[in-house]
């Protein structure tokens, strides 16, 4: 069985074929279920259920005289050995591994102490119990990764690609950079290009999680993942099969669960000292009453210290609260927000703060120019052409916003000494002429004087300067997306403080800001002044998330103590940075992915506190002989079913 709670943080996760962890309860066992059915795994608990309710009838009930002595033992010893054999094997695989205290070294010598005393059906009924309790906790994996296994599924082995006008099939990992992939309706793009078709529509659910069609128009970017819908589409090859996005993606989850919250690493540690200290007081339980009690009875006291044994095994906490938190990255990939590791959820749950990038974060990062201001001095359609050959050398959205209402560059235009100024904009040379295109903080800091108030006009303003001289501006609009008021109102719900933070113009921010709720904005920011602002925010000990999408944003989220990155129009950069992708770039799904954090806290806790709770007053009761093995049977199998019956309800929560 594939399980969740193999504790190597920092390493990579030892992989099937298919990309997904093995697992070893802290002593390198693995339950293979292969393609194994619910039967199938079932069947060995049918098997010694059946024999161990006839031997219970023919014990209590019929009352044989052949059904004594060694026929009994045989019969009980039968129906122990399907679920028996297996534990006791994983018993010895990890004593023989260094690992003497696990929980099958508890449940081994519990049932077959207890077949040492002549209570057979009770050793069998704890084994019994115990394999079920595998069983589903089995099934309750599996379930919790399908989510993940939808991923995995998702991009071809094999692509059609066009050579010399004819289709040939390749491995899509074989394929090059450029060539041409031929795309029939229904097939699912193997690797990340450019659409060479005048226009296809896309489902693009494995990425974004969203199942409405995408339409893409010629020149646009698709992605390995997304399948064709309508007519044959032609898409030239941009990445190699290993850096398409969804393998980024799909490595990402598959390291998930490498990184461990505190509370798996602290249950992982605390199960390595109570358990040996469990074996030593049963003993203590079996011996010490011989010194001390005037009738003492071995086999009372034996009898006790193995009910002693099988309610102390920590099944429950070790099994549920790794499934809680794989339960947790699971949902969170169904609704395309992918989690880098357990550990985040945790850190989520806590946050108090969440500060934001504006363009392309809360506004579509689609720039639009509203209006050409330019003095009366200067030809506009010539200064337009040198703008529009400059902001070609940049690949921020104003850029696209310039080149579109520009038209075609003019290459023509000579360009020397093409800079680059962070946080300002662009400078050059053009016709032996120094050309400024950015904000007027880039006019300010070469000292170019200007006769308007920037901060009045609530608009984006690009700034032009000619020869040393302010020539006017480009004002530019960003529409802001229209998920973004829900996502402030539900974090308000959530008490989470709202501050967004913003290389653009102050006055534009606080008017993004005012409208939408948000409570604190600050604009006109360079990339060291937000990292900065967080420093400032982090410094009133609160948990701050930090949301964004540009390479410039890469510093900030690696300083929050929860970076979100939006993953489809964000840089690699801050994705690769980012700690929590939000793959559909909606704002919505920041309170959602705080939410699943909360409410897989709250489950993992619950079952701390169930395990522990009944724990403690059926080990008294067994302590003092009050309380038998079908007690111990429910404190150990019982309360483990319902901590995973409680682990997988994420699974089925609306966020």
């Amino acid at each position: 069985m594939e399980e969740c709670c193999n504790a190597k943080p920092k390493k990579e996760p030892q992989q099937d074929s298919h990309g997904h962890e093995g697992h070893d309860h802290d002593n390198n066992h693995a339950h293979d279920t292969g393609d194994q059915s619910a039967f199938q795994m079932f069947l060995p608990a049918l098997i010694s259920f059946t024999l161990l309710l006839i031997g219970i009838v023919l014990d209590y009930y019929v009352k044989p005289d052949w059904f004594k002595g060694f026929i009994r033992l045989a019969w009980y010893l039968i129906a122990y050995v399907p679920v028996g054999l297996p534990v006791l094997k994983e018993a010895y695989g990890s004593i023989k591994n260094g690992d003497v205290f696990s929980e099958f070294f508890l449940m081994g010598i519990a049932t077959v102490g207890a077949f040492c005393i002549g209570e057979y059906p009770e050793g069998v009924a704890v084994m019994l119990f115990y394999s079920v309790g595998e069983v589903f906790q089995a099934i309750a994996v599996t379930r919790a990764k399908s989510n993940i296994k939808t991923l995995l599924d998702q991009r071809p082995d094999e692509v059609t690609i066009l050579k010399d006008g004819k289709p040939q099939t390749l491995k899509a990992g074989k394929v090059n950079i450029g060539e041409i992939i031929q795309l029939k309706s229904g097939e699912k793009l193997g690797l990340d290009g450019e659409l060479l078709s005048e226009t296809a529509s896309f489902n693009t659910s494995a990425l974004t999680g969203e199942s409405k069609p995408d339409t893409k128009i010629k020149g646009e970017t698709v992605l390995a993942g997304m399948i064709n819908l309508n007519t044959v589409s032609q898409v030239k090859v941009t990445a190699a099969y290993k850096d398409s996005k969804l393998s980024k993606i799909l490595e990402m989850v598959q390291n998930a669960t490498a990184q461990k919250a505190p509370t798996e690493l602290f249950i992982r540690k605390f199960a390595k000292i109570y358990t040996p200290i469990i074996v030593f007081l049963a003993i203590g339980i079996t011996v010490l009453p011989y010194f001390f009690v005037e009738d003492y009875l071995f086999r009372d006291w034996l009898y006790r210290a193995l009910v002693f044994l099988v309610i102390s095994c920590p099944c429950a906490l070790v099994i549920s609260i790794p499934l809680g938190y794989f339960g947790g990255i699971g949902a969170g990939s169904r609704h395309g927000i992918l989690f880098k590791g357990s550990n985040f959820l945790d850190v989520l749950a806590k946050v108090r703060h969440v500060v934001m990038d504006k363009t392309g974060t809360m506004t579509e990062g689609v720039f639009k120019v509203q209006e050409v201001n330019f003095k009366n001095d200067f030809n506009k359609d010539e200064i337009l052409k040198f703008i529009n050959a400059l902001e070609s050398k940049s690949s921020h959205p104003v850029a696209t916003a310039i080149h579109e209402y520009a038209g075609e560059i003019d290459h023509n235009v000579k360009l020397e000494n093409v800079e680059e100024i962070a946080g300002h904009g662009l400078r050059a040379d053009v016709n032996a002429k120094e050309l400024l295109v950015g904000n007027f903080k880039l006019l300010d800091r070469f000292s170019i004087r200007y006769d308007i108030k920037p901060e009045n006009i609530v608009y984006t303003l690009i700034a032009v300067a000619y020869d040393r001289k302010f020539v006017g501006y480009l004002t530019i609009a960003d529409s802001v997306k229209t998920d973004v008021q829900l996502t402030i109102n539900k974090l308000n719900a959530l008490h989470v403080k709202t501050t967004m933070l913003s290389g653009d113009k102050t006055s534009v921010v606080q008017f993004v800001a005012d409208k939408l709720g948000i409570q604190n904005a600050y604009g006109d920011l360079l990339p060291e002044d937000k990292v900065n602002k967080v420093k400032e925010i982090k410094a009133e000990s609160q948990t701050v998330a930090f949301v964004g999408d540009g390479v410039n944003d890469a510093p900030v989220v690696a300083l929050s103590d929860v970076g979100i990155a939006m993953g489809g129009l964000g840089s690699d950069a801050t994705i690769e940075t980012a700690d929590v992708v939000i793959q559909d770039d909606r704002p919505s799904k920041i309170p959602m992915a705080i939410n699943i954090g909360k409410q897989t806290k709250k489950i993992v806790w619950q079952n701390i506190i169930l395990a522990f709770s009944v724990k403690a007053v059926v080990l008294v009761l067994g302590a003092g002989g009050i309380a038998t093995m079908w007690e111990a049977v429910f404190a150990d199998v019982g309360v483990a079913l319902l901590a995973i019956l409680n682990a997988v309800r994420i699974q089925r929560m609306k966020f």
